[in-house]
Parts: C-alpha cells; sequence; structure tokens
C-alpha cells in the first residue's frame, strides 16, 4: 500500500518529476512554468490516487500553483479520511 500524501513526499513527487531537490521547489510556481508537461502531471495524478486522493487532471488544470494543487490535494485526502473513518 502506499505511503499517505504528506508536504514533504508532496515536494519530493514534484522535486523528482521537476529533477530538483525538495527544497528547491517553490510552491508558488506555476507547474506548467516550472517544466511539467502533461505526461509528467498523469504520473504525479496516478501517485497521489494511488495515495488515496480522489483527485482528476481537470482538477489541477484548475490551478495554477503547486500551492494551489497541495491545497486541493489536502482537502481531498481529508475528505477520503473522513469518509473512511
Amino acid at each position: 500500500m502506499p505511503e499517505p500524501l504528506t508536504l514533504d513526499s508532496f515536494r519530493a513527487d514534484l522535486a523528482e518529476c521537476l529533477f530538483l531537490e525538495p527544497g528547491e521547489v517553490d510552491l508558488e510556481d506555476s507547474p506548467l512554468d516550472a517544466g511539467l508537461d502533461s505526461l509528467r502531471i498523469v504520473t504525479l495524478l496516478e501517485r497521489w490516487q494511488a495515495a488515496g486522493v480522489d483527485v482528476t487532471f481537470v482538477d489541477l488544470a484548475e490551478r495554477t500553483s503547486f500551492a494551489q494543487w497541495w491545497q486541493l490535494l489536502t482537502e481531498r485526502r481529508q475528505g477520503a479520511d473522513r469518509a473512511g473513518a
């Protein structure tokens, strides 16, 4: 079973796709301006879905920064946690 999604794992996932260190990921960056293409976004999306986050490609595409992605993932993760309780 995949590890639960945390801010550290979120940063690590982004860093891996951007060829950066996790500390180099600026959450205020735009995913597209940072260098993510649709294939990398789908890779991240599948990883986060496997961790139990109910999110779609469109959900991510509607947001313009990694901080907004994290906010969405946090909300969706908490919703899944409550539903499972």
